[in-house]
């Protein structure tokens, strides 16, 4: 070997030295992966990697609803930050003076009103009875903000009457993105968390569903949003303040068959759906125990689906109406149907099609649709909330916000009666638990659901609205 050759060996048997060095000494310094751990208000040891669902519940400490802050102005961004990272340093009085200053550049943000509510009752150290709202801020930001609306309102309004006996109410709030599995892991850290008193959610009725075993014995959960007839009697322990699928597919039956005078209609569903499913089949069966027809079934969710061939096959077949039984994941292609059919046919539709978006797309070929709804702010001229939510929030709210609002309403009933676990589901449970909410009385039936109405609305022009087309409320 040459001496040159003997030269390059070496550097190289050197340079390797080096890099194995820096690498042993890397390994041995680098933060391991190891689980960090927290203590829960209950005791227990909890982890904090990503996978934890921890890290999608917060009381304050940090932001879940990017979409508020999307919405809100440079202002509005900068103190909402500053007022969460106080929170997470513990510096209460500082964290709301920079959430009240948030709320004053953007009052519409039930995420930060509900932080600052929070955080006033740590900076005074007062008692306060806890419960907690799971929202899909990962798959639906804007339904979640429709839900926080009315948990955040029903929150600032019990705490500044003084509270439930006195005691302040604390919500948490828990991102579970509208996915079962990610549902299941918050249901189980809630009902781990012992101040718990319930639970306002969840979205989906297949989520709901999937997470009743966990809440059952343990925690009362009750939902604004499920409304498939299958959770009826799932669980001691489930509740909902929305009608259940059956309500909704009568009303709407009814109304095609001694409004409209029509008999033969075409539905469009989508069978991945619970919810979707379950309206479905009761409008079916409510159709056909009426005497009417259904003359086809489309699956929205079918790959080879075709709105426009779709239509003409069901006009072919002499459908009169078209029923819209679409869940939101689904909305677009029901929208196509309604911009194909151009008003041909008359149109009702489930209230997951109740949205801006079918005003937006659906336009002038919307018009004349009836949806079926648990409440419209319209619906009652008496009612004093849709006034309250304005004066709060500076904007309309819509029944989803209503129906969580009335969810927090049961809550605040029952741990009235009764601050514990088991009292809430026994006071929930009674025959004669009842209490006034946005949408009327609030009270239940053996199998857990609302003892509630169904509100119509129809698609008409307005140009007051931003879309130039509204919602208005079908006469009784």
């Amino acid at each position: 070997m040459s001496h040159k050759n003997e030269t390059a060996v070496l550097v190289t048997s050197l340079f390797l030295t080096a890099i194995f060095i820096a690498a042993v000494a890397w390994w041995v310094t680098k933060p391991q992966d190891k689980t960090a751990v927290v203590q829960n208000p209950n005791g227990s040891l909890v982890d904090t990697t990503a996978e934890n669902p921890l890290n999608s519940i917060s009381f304050g400490e940090k932001i879940l609803v990017p979409e508020e802050v999307r919405g809100g102005s440079p202002a509005f961004k900068t103190l909402k930050q500053a007022g969460v990272n106080d929170i997470a340093a513990g510096k209460y009085n500082e964290a709301v003076s920079q959430l009240s200053a948030a709320l004053r550049e953007n009052r519409n943000a039930p995420e930060t009103l509900i932080y600052l509510n929070n955080t006033r009752i740590n900076l005074n150290q007062q008692k306060s009875y806890t419960i907690a709202v799971a929202v899909p801020i990962g798959s639906d930001p804007n339904g979640s903000l429709e839900v926080l609306r009315g948990v955040a309102l029903a929150q600032n309004e019990i705490n500044q009457a003084g509270g439930i006996n006195g005691v302040l109410l604390k919500v948490a709030i828990a991102n579970d993105n509208n996915q079962e599995e990610q549902a299941k892991k918050i249901a189980s850290a809630l009902v781990d968390n012992k101040d718990v008193l319930g639970v306002v959610g969840h979205w989906a009725s297949q989520v709901t569903l999937a997470v009743a075993p966990i809440y059952d014995s343990k925690l009362v959960a009750i939902s604004p949003i499920s409304t498939a007839v299958s959770l009826s009697g799932k669980s001691p322990y489930i509740f909902r303040t929305v009608p259940s699928d059956y309500m909704a597919a009568r009303a709407l039956a009814d109304y095609m068959l001694t409004k409209l005078q029509r008999r033969k209609v075409a539905v469009f569903f989508n069978s991945k759906s619970t919810y979707s499913q379950s309206l479905k089949s009761e409008f079916v069966t409510a159709v056909g125990l009426a005497g009417g027809q259904v003359k086809n079934e489309y699956d929205l969710s079918d790959s080879a689906f075709s709105a426009a061939r779709s239509v003409e096959q069901a006009i072919e077949q002499g459908a009169e109406v078209l029923m819209l039984a679409s869940n939101t994941g689904e909305l677009d292609k029901a929208l196509q149907v309604v911009q194909v059919n151009r008003k041909r046919l008359s149109m009702l539709a489930g209230d997951d099609v109740y949205a801006i978006k079918t005003l937006e797309i659906g336009a002038d070929a919307a018009l004349g649709m009836v949806v079926a709804v648990p409440w419209d702010i319209d619906g009652d001229p008496t009612s004093a909330f849709p006034r309250q939510a304005r004066e709060l929030f500076g904007s309309d709210v819509n029944w989803r916000t209503a129906l969580a609002y009335d969810a927090v309403k049961a809550l605040i009933a029952a741990i009235q009666r009764n601050p514990t676990r088991t009292g809430v589901q026994q006071a929930l449970a009674s025959p004669d638990f009842a209490t006034k909410g946005a949408s009327g009385t609030i009270g239940f039936l053996p199998s857990g659901d609302r003892n509630g109405t169904i509100q119509l609305v129809k698609i008409v022009a307005d140009k007051r609205s931003p879309t130039t087309y509204d919602f208005v409320p079908v006469p009784r």
